[in-house]
């Protein structure tokens, strides 16, 4: 049989690849195996799918190269350019293939969201056998010494006799000589594991999709590109707004707020004093919230203060409060503050005035 004639016999191309005559040769024996079909010319067939295997194999298989759309495209996280990215380290490799994206989830705290950060990846990925192309078995070409090629051997029955055809253990139904694979141990899959270090920009928010190029990690790199889907921890202290705005609400001593003390209050960078005014309960922290953009500008900060009180006071405290009232009332209850003093001076007036009024009757 020539060359030509045995892809011919395969339904291939003079051009196939090792790829494609490993795949027609499966389907064939698959179709024409004896214990599948019954028809009259079954075993014949097979016969002549193996030999136009073995004469390609014994030929040589061809190195055609072969492209995808995602080798000559490489994927984008999405079409959005305001989405982030993540980013590995080193030099890409064209020449290597691209399998489907590993899916991935990272849950970030709401710091390191704004921020960026650097997170370490492990993983465990099962692929198909790269040896013997997920089979679980490598062809060592002639004829199968079980069955003499025919893919079929005699079936005996409980007394020894024969009793029908049934498929070959040893070539699978195939019909040439073939081994169990010593690198899957014929189980036909690999697994391996990675381990990277990859790069979180600042500015990610909750279900952001970040894409990681495979090829460009160091280490222990994955066998394919990773898809890194962004998940944000609830925080104790802050309410994350769309535009970037961070809110804070804040129990405080309310004598502190009376008194215009200053208070500690948390920020996305750390703990930062703030004055408080007791005429105010909401206040702004500029550029202390998270980034609008990704990348840009920091939103601002606000912080809700909720002034506490004691429900009932100690003899020490009403004593300090009564101290405090009689140095603002002064004398004669006239009061240091304007106010209190127009409002004193109406009231002696109208008390006067509904005096004379009551003594007139």
């Amino acid at each position: 049989m020539s060359t030509d004639h045995a892809f011919a016999e395969l339904g291939l191309a003079s051009d196939a690849t090792e790829r494609e005559v490993k795949a027609a040769w499966r389907r064939l024996v698959s179709q024409w195996h004896p214990d599948r079909n019954s028809s009259a010319d079954a075993v014949a067939r097979m016969q002549r799918i193996n030999r136009a295997f073995e004469e390609i194999r014994n030929a040589g298989f061809r190195a055609r190269a072969e492209s995808t759309a995602a080798d000559e495209a490489p994927a984008r996280a999405s079409s959005d350019d305001d989405r982030p990215t993540a980013s590995a380290a080193p030099e890409e490799d064209d020449a290597q293939p691209r399998r489907r994206p590993i899916q991935r989830k990272v849950k970030l705290t709401l710091e390191e969201a704004a921020s960026g950060c650097i997170k370490s990846l492990r993983g465990r990925v099962t692929h198909a056998c790269s040896t013997c192309d997920g089979a679980g078995h490598q062809v060592l070409g002639g004829n199968c010494p079980q069955c003499g090629g025919s893919g079929a051997v005699a079936r005996r029955n409980f007394f020894g006799w024969p009793g029908g055809m049934t498929e070959c253990a040893a070539c699978h139904g195939g019909g040439i000589a073939q081994r169990t694979c010593p690198d899957c141990d014929g189980a036909g899959t690999q697994t391996s594991t990675y381990q990277l270090k990859v790069r979180i920009p600042p500015g990610v928010r909750q279900g952001d999709l970040l894409h990681v190029d495979g090829r460009r990690a160091r280490g222990n790199p994955p066998p394919a590109d990773l898809e890194i889907r962004v998940e944000l921890f609830d925080h104790a202290f802050f309410e994350l707004d769309d535009d970037g705005t961070i809110r804070c609400e804040i129990p405080v001593d309310g004598f502190a707020w009376i008194a215009n003390r200053p208070i500690q209050v948390p920020t996305l960078a750390g703990m930062r004093s703030m004055a408080l005014r007791r005429d105010h309960l909401t206040y702004r922290l500029p550029g202390q919230g998270f980034p609008a953009t990704r990348r840009g500008a920091r939103a601002d900060q606000m912080v809700i203060v909720k002034p506490v009180f004691p429900e009932a006071l100690g003899a020490e405290q009403e004593a300090l409060l009564d101290q405090l009232i009689a140095s603002t009332s002064g004398e004669g209850g006239e009061g240091t503050d304007e106010r209190l003093r127009a409002w004193n001076r109406n009231l002696r007036a109208w008390e006067r005035g509904t005096a004379r009024t009551g003594s007139a009757r």
